[in-house]
């Protein structure tokens, strides 16, 4: 009895003890989630409920629910995930008192420090990231203490110094992410113990010892300054999948062994030195996917076995010397979407069988020294998109409905050897945009059916043999930026109206046999001379003034057409009289029928007198001029300029703002008679609708392309924002351009800006957003000379390109689904 009474005494003390031991724990824990967030600064405010309770002994564990803080079973702060919160600050040194923390995430910050030394007592932890931010200085070590470890993930930082030689220590480790850091020396060796690792990516020399991983799936060294040979030892890696050594600086052969691991899908070493040939077994055994080799100095024959399990999809071995014929294996390989091979040394034919792979999308066999004939069975295929052959040594005549594939975009055989005519059938060209067929033997006319291609931006034709006149339907092609015709036969004149089509930039005729003056208008009226040149016949504008010798044969080559002109100009006279009278005839009944309908307004006969009203609209209109009328009053004037005064105009069904521009009638329109009520009347033009006009139609009627380039700033702006160009939010007459630039000018940051559901707390997409951002405030400018070209426009928006890789979660707090992202890799599918 007395056994049992004391036995039951001693477990009272111990739970009375432990009891207070956790509480004096928990206490300890609470100080130090107070001391780490007094280092932080928290702009938004997400740690509101960090805050100490009034009662800390009932409270004992009320630090467990607080945001981005979990306990386990018994009370310990177990995980920490403050990741995507927008803090900045540093990090605590205090945080080595969370004894028992196995996660910590602080991803997607703005961190600018450097980290505490004090991790490394943190030995509990199995899960660490520490990505995309801007931590400093050296990588701490002591993490290698952490048996558990499993994950590291530090990518996307500024770290320097030399890689932590104690994480070869966590031996437990299956994902060790240090990429985008300024890391330098060798890997170190204590790496080869890492047995379980799965993923890798890193920066330095590679070891060879790194063979010893052998359960690593994705070895990852892309985008350092890898210098040295790649270890054959690599090629003791059974498990890997991905192999990706790209934009480093590598020097030698690629290992004859690589080319037999069986699991290997995916291999990317291109922007190196490396020289010798590919793996001849490479594809053989492995369900390879992907193979990038561009930009090295490799030589040789490409393998026939690459694409051997029908799994490859991208084969991209531009700029290197690859010699010897197109394999004919990869014809019948129907996994194929892209095919890059230009700037090689490539001979022998185009093999027949790439126009009927269903996938294949881009061919690019440029600057080789292919020959014979581009392949009819190109004519078949439904997905080809880009074809360039051009730099070559091919003959023979363009296939005559190659220009028919359905989703063909570019189709360039410059400098070859081609004969015959242009194919003609243009009828059947719906997404052509770049024709280039130059520097080749080429005849017969242009046909007029070209302007069938609507989408048709290039069209470069120079240094063939063509013949006959230009075809006159060319200047009605609504996209045509570059047009070039030099090096021909062309005669005959410039058609008049070929300086007004609406998107040429770049036009070159010279060398040909055109004669007459050259028009005056749009783009002819500011060509170089040199666009013109070795045209003897050619006279005016921008070329010297035409002599009465030119004038006089230009009025001989006229008179062979006067029987002709005459004919068709009595006929024509006839049709505009006719045209005329009825005109006019409308025109005074309309006038009688809209007067006599003025009188018995009932709206407005006593207010004001009814004037007759123009709309321009640049878009649909769901209001009349009845509804604009009750707008014009003296409270909603926004502005008023030379030629009149500009109101905001409010119509309620359906709720909408556009403005209205009330005009004062020029002296001209009172003499003229047009003033039908008086002197002091107006007219009004309603244009487009309030927030998309450019702000210089407050004071003149002038639309041109700067004003397009403004609304088009504003619909990048809404795309970007996710808010319509007067959103509530802004406050009373501030558009979404104004309220841009006051986040601007208050010095704050425009990542407030944008639309968080786009890019939420993703670095890279919240880069590349704001580089669209800037564009869009380039087109706002408010002075139109400031608004750049739409062909500039294009070429930045093309460019805006984040500056590095990195790493985005799916979710704003969840670590633990993560998707690894690769500039120009094919790991995210992997992945």
């Amino acid at each position: 009895m007395q056994t049992h009474l004391l036995f039951l005494y001693c477990y009272i003390g111990l739970s009375l003890v432990s009891a207070e031991g956790a509480q004096t724990i928990a206490n300890d824990e609470l100080s130090t989630l107070l001391a780490i967030k007094a280092s932080l600064i928290d702009p938004l405010n997400k740690l509101m409920d960090w805050t100490l309770p009034s009662n800390v002994v009932e409270n004992k564990f009320l630090h467990c629910n607080w945001t981005g803080v979990s306990c386990n079973s018994r009370g310990f702060v177990d995980k920490i995930d403050l990741s995507n919160m927008n803090l900045n600050g540093s990090v605590s040194e205090s945080i080595q008192g969370l004894r028992r923390l196995s996660s910590l995430n602080i991803c997607c910050n703005e961190f600018t420090s450097s980290l505490p030394k004090s991790l490394s007592n943190l030995t509990a932890l199995k899960s660490f990231d520490v990505s995309q931010n801007n931590f400093f200085g050296s990588f701490p070590t002591g993490l290698g203490k952490a048996s558990g470890l499993t994950s590291v993930n530090a990518s996307s930082n500024n770290f320097s110094g030399f890689l932590p030689e104690d994480l070869g220590n966590a031996t437990s480790l299956e994902s060790l992410d240090l990429r985008g850091g300024f890391f330098e020396g060798p890997i170190p060796t204590s790496f080869k113990n890492l047995h379980k690792l799965k993923f890798l990516g890193l920066s330095g020399r590679i070891p060879p010892e790194l063979g010893n991983s052998t359960s690593l799936v994705f070895l990852d060294l892309s985008a350092n300054q890898i210098s040295g040979k790649i270890p054959v030892e690599l090629a003791e890696l059974k498990n890997l999948q991905l192999l990706n050594l790209m934009c480093n600086k590598l020097t030698g052969f690629i290992p004859d062994k690589l080319g037999e691991l069986t699991k290997l899908e995916v291999l990317e070493l291109w922007k190196n030195s490396l020289t010798g040939s590919l793996p001849m077994k490479l594809g053989q055994n492995s369900p390879l996917q992907w193979l990038d080799v561009s930009s090295n100095s490799l030589t040789g024959e490409i393998p026939p076995s690459l694409c051997s399990s029908g799994n490859l999809t991208k084969l991209i071995l531009f700029n290197n010397s690859f010699s010897g014929i197109f394999p004919i294996s990869l014809s019948i390989c129907k996994s194929l979407v892209r095919v890059r091979m230009q700037n090689n040394l490539i001979s022998g034919t185009i093999p027949v069988g790439l126009g009927n792979l269903p996938l294949l999308q881009r061919l690019e066999l440029a600057k080789n020294n292919l020959t014979g004939q581009i392949p009819e069975d190109f004519s078949q295929s439904t997905s080809l998109s880009f074809i360039d052959v051009s730099w070559n040594h091919l003959e023979s005549s363009v296939p005559s409905s190659i220009l028919s594939i359905p989703n063909l975009q570019t189709f360039m055989a410059s400098h070859n050897n081609l004969q015959g005519k242009i194919p003609n059938q243009f009828q059947d060209c719906p997404s052509l945009s770049v024709l280039d067929l130059s520097s080749n033997s080429l005849s017969g006319e242009i046909s007029e059916s070209i302007a069938s291609c609507e989408k048709l931006v290039t069209l470069n034709l120079r240094n063939n043999q063509l013949t006959g006149e230009i075809a006159k339907s060319i200047a009605r092609m609504p996209t045509l930026s570059i047009l070039d015709l030099s090096n021909n036969t062309l005669v005959g004149r410039i058609p008049e109206n070929f300086g007004t089509s609406p998107a040429l930039e770049m036009l070159n005729l010279s060398y040909n046999q055109l004669e007459g003056p050259v028009p005056s208008n749009g783009i002819l009226t500011t060509i170089n001379p040199n666009d013109l040149i070795g045209n003897a016949g050619l006279c005016g504008g921008v070329l010297p003034p035409c002599s009465q010798r030119q004038s006089a044969r230009t009025g001989q080559s006229r008179n062979k057409h006067i029987n002709h002109i005459i004919i068709g100009f009595v006929i024509g006279a006839l049709v505009i009289i006719t045209l005329a009278t009825a005109f006019f005839t409308g025109k005074w009944l309309y006038k009688r029928w809209y007067l006599y309908n003025s009188f018995f307004d009932d709206l407005f006969k006593k207010s004001c007198r009814e004037w007759p009203w123009r709309l321009i609209a640049f878009q649909r209109l769901n209001f009349t001029s009845s509804d604009i009328l009750s707008c014009i009053k003296e409270s909603n004037i926004i502005g008023m300029g030379g030629t009149g005064i500009v109101y905001k105009a409010e119509v309620h069904r359906p709720h909408m703002i556009v403005a209205v521009k009330k005009l004062w009638r020029s002296d001209n329109d009172i003499e003229n008679g047009d003033d039908l009520f008086g002197e002091n009347e107006t007219v009004s033009t309603v244009a487009g609708s309030y927030g998309y006009i450019a702000p210089e139609y407050g004071y003149t009627l002038k639309i041109d392309e700067k004003s397009d380039i403004y609304s088009f700033g504003v619909v990048l702006l809404e795309l970007l924002t996710g808010k319509m160009p007067l959103d509530p939010a802004f406050g009373e007459s501030i558009d979404i351009v104004e309220w841009v630039l006051r986040k601007l000018k208050s010095n704050r940051t425009l990542v407030e800006a944008l639309d968080p559901s786009i890019a939420g707390q993703c670095k890279h997409v919240q880069e590349e957003m704001l580089l669209v951002l800037r564009i869009a405030l380039l087109c706002t400018a408010k002075l139109p000379k400031d608004r750049p070209s739409m062909r500039d426009i294009i070429t930045m928006l093309g460019e805006a390109k984040p500056r590095r890789k990195s790493m985005c979660h799916n979710g704003s707090h969840n670590s633990n689904k993560e998707k690894q992202i690769f500039s120009n890799s094919p790991v995210v599918g992997l992945l």
